[in-house]
């Protein structure tokens, strides 16, 4: 497909997960897009997924105990599907959101190749444990937010990769200490690959908020906060990974801010 913003349309429709990631993977990040375009989505619903994991409720899901493998699997198999999840975000936003400048879809269409790695480790992590994608329910709170804020670019970079996103760097320190505490050293291995390339996708988000808070003459603390609200962000809570955000790019005043309103 000749249109870089077309073909992360067909990924995103696409529901089988290891085709999903080889599209993704295949994408020409220097090949022509049409930033200007107004595209139509598929009559298949968006995303494509697998008919599992099933999906439900996140106060359904019970953790397992971590001394056994199905304890593990599950706990790993909750960030695989985070990642499959991020896959498709990261592939929406480039067909959804026209008019933006082209580094902006070429940044993301870069994140969704990411994406689709860390959810290659994992699920190649699962299968040598005996498992594999799927094989847990799993819940839809990132996508619900997707869908939320679909008809409004600055709220879906405000709340997807700056809140929902930034999470994970919040937590990954201490889902890396539960993998090495249950003797899983290549699971805190690929959490290490995680955070690092995580790290530059909320400075991503960072920058195109900031991008677009500028272009309309908003103050991003003020906004994030009206944002946040209107949409029904989930409240942040500490500890929050103050050095990872940092290195994302986030203001002193941003920290500020949300250290403030998480008592």
């Amino acid at each position: 497909m000749s249109d870089l913003r077309l073909a992360a349309l067909q990924a995103l429709a696409c529901p089988e997960p290891e085709a999903k990631v080889a599209l993704t993977l295949a994408l020409d990040l220097t090949g022509p897009l049409d930033a200007s375009a107004q595209l139509e989505p598929p009559a298949t619903p968006l995303p494509g997924r697998p008919t599992r994991p099933q999906l439900v409720p996140h106060t359904a899901l019970k953790p397992g105990a971590l001394s056994t493998p199905a304890g593990l699997a599950a706990l790993l198999h909750s960030i695989a599907h985070i990642e499959f999840n991020a896959i498709n975000l990261a592939l929406d936003v480039c067909w959804r959101f026209a008019g933006m400048p082209e580094r902006f879809y070429r940044d993301w269409l870069r994140i969704a190749q990411e994406e689709s790695q860390h959810f290659s480790l994992l699920r190649e992590h699962l299968r040598s444990m005996g498992f594999d994608y799927g094989d847990f329910d799993a819940h839809n709170a990132l996508w619900d937010m997707a869908e939320r804020t679909r008809h409004d670019i600055l709220a879906r970079i405000a709340l997807v990769p700056r809140t929902l996103e930034a999470r994970g760097l919040d937590a990954s320190p201490a889902v890396k200490r539960k993998l090495l505490s249950a003797g899983d050293k290549r699971g805190g291995e690929i959490l290490d690959v995680i955070l690092r390339d995580e790290i530059g996708h909320v400075a991503a988000g960072n920058h195109w908020f900031g991008h677009l808070c500028a272009e309309r003459g908003l103050d991003p603390v003020a906004t994030y906060a009206e944002l946040a609200e209107r949409y029904q962000a989930p409240r942040l809570r500490a500890p929050f990974n103050l050095e990872a955000r940092r290195l994302a790019g986030f203001s002193q005043a941003e920290l500020d801010a949300l250290q403030q309103t998480s008592r």
